[in-house]
């Protein structure tokens, strides 16, 4: 039996706060349900939230991280589905909100809710947390008075989008801390240790082997110039960002990265579970495809899909289907436009864009295990050379002593 902290609303919207010791989350649901209680979220006592480092960037800039705003997508639509007004429900989850950022925020939107705002608009003040996509979600939602149902599906798609960037961030964390800790010990073996066998051989004057001239030069130079490194890598990291952010930069790095092996295969599938998600999750909340499109566009990363975008739209306004475009562009893989052919040709166009997406998340989550296996003994190979490099270069200076006439 676990532990388990609620929070749910009566009939009257009015919030209740507790405890429940039960074996698992559903049966805290269903007891709360019993109680005449409405739950808006359960959690186990204790449990873990962890760090991550995007969620984290995310919030710093934004005010609330893409998780904050699943949760509040999530309980909105299921107090909106239980009866309540828009007005109450965003009063409540207002008062629930912990974050001072994201809790103004909520607040300011249900002030302009409450004075006769649609919430569209009262969303679309705060474009760095509530994207054109949710916007336009929230809106189409409105005008055809099924805004519980677009919640839900919003709530759905945030959900499916959290995951997948969640299994590869998971899939990361191994080669991110071995390239740190490889690295850094390399680090220390420059800078510490070198110096001091240095030291040693210099006073003996004994001319050292080429491997362990070489690599006492890169440590003096690492002693002595550290700042100069740190420097260097500075400006070329802001060079490079410099440049990547001009459009023919951004244009050649994201047609570069389509072209890489492994790498170029993985960003492609990533970028078409994107756009079938969005473009499938408009069209199915009852935006028009056109709109949809142009906000599908400004969801893509990558240049090159994104420009492909253009053709799209303007074949359809032409009275073309999506297909044919998408496969003159020549970015997007033969199953996925063979899928939304079958989607255009059986009506079913909505349905079988999400199956495009859950395919090719599958697909992505596989492509990220792949290229993982692989990298990691790369990884592992490539450390083991350089520290085999300076284990070597110190044995044969220490080798060469022997040669030192007595």
């Amino acid at each position: 039996m676990s532990v388990f902290i609620y929070q749910a609303t009566d009939r009257t919207g009015k919030l209740v706060e507790g405890t429940i010791e039960a074996k698992d989350e559903g049966l805290v649901i269903n007891r709360l349900h019993g109680l005449q209680l409405l739950p808006i979220k359960v959690e186990k006592e204790g449990e873990s939230k962890g760090f991550q480092l995007s969620a984290f960037s995310f919030q710093l800039f934004t005010g609330a991280s893409r998780k904050d705003l699943m949760l509040f997508t999530q309980q909105l639509a299921t107090l909106c589905n239980s009866g309540l007004p828009l007005d109450k429900s965003l009063s409540i989850l207002v008062e629930l909100t912990e974050k001072k950022r994201f809790k103004s925020i909520l607040d300011n939107i249900q002030k302009n809710v409450h004075s006769g705002s649609t919430f569209a608009d009262a969303l679309s003040k705060h474009p760095g947390v509530f994207s054109k996509l949710y916007v336009s979600m929230v809106k189409a939602g409105e005008e055809g008075g099924v805004l519980e149902a677009i919640l839900l599906r919003l709530a759905s798609f945030l959900e499916s989008s959290e995951q997948l960037r969640d299994s590869i961030r998971s899939a990361l964390i191994y080669p991110t801390l071995l390239t740190l800790i490889g690295g850094g010990a390399v680090a220390i073996l420059l800078t510490f240790v070198i110096p001091k066998f240095a030291k040693i051989f210099s006073d003996i004057g004994q001319t050292m082997p080429l491997s362990t001239q070489i690599l006492l030069t890169i440590s003096s130079f690492m002693t002595n110039y550290w700042w100069l490194i740190i420097l260097g890598f500075m400006f070329i990291g802001i060079f490079i960002r410099g440049y990547l952010n001009t459009e023919t930069g951004k244009f050649k790095w994201d047609s570069l990265k389509l072209k890489m092996p492994l790498i170029g295969t993985l960003q492609r599938k990533v970028e078409v579970s994107r756009f079938a998600r969005t473009l499938g999750t408009l069209i199915r909340s009852g935006v028009p495809i056109l709109q949809s499109l142009f906000i599908t566009k400004d969801t893509l990363t990558n240049v090159v899909v994104s420009n492909a975008m253009e053709g799209i739209h303007k074949r359809i306004k032409e009275g073309g289907g999506i297909s044919d475009p998408l496969m003159e562009s020549g970015v997007f893989p033969p199953m996925a436009i063979h899928m939304i052919k079958v989607g255009e040709e059986t009506g079913k166009l909505e349905d079988m864009l999400i199956k495009v997406a859950d395919t090719f998340d599958n697909e992505v989550q596989s492509s990220v295990k792949s290229l993982i296996s692989l990298l990691e003994p790369m990884m592992i190979l490539f450390m083991g050379l350089i520290v085999g490099f300076i284990v070597i270069s110190m044995l044969m200076a220490i080798f060469s002593i022997n040669d030192i006439p007595m």
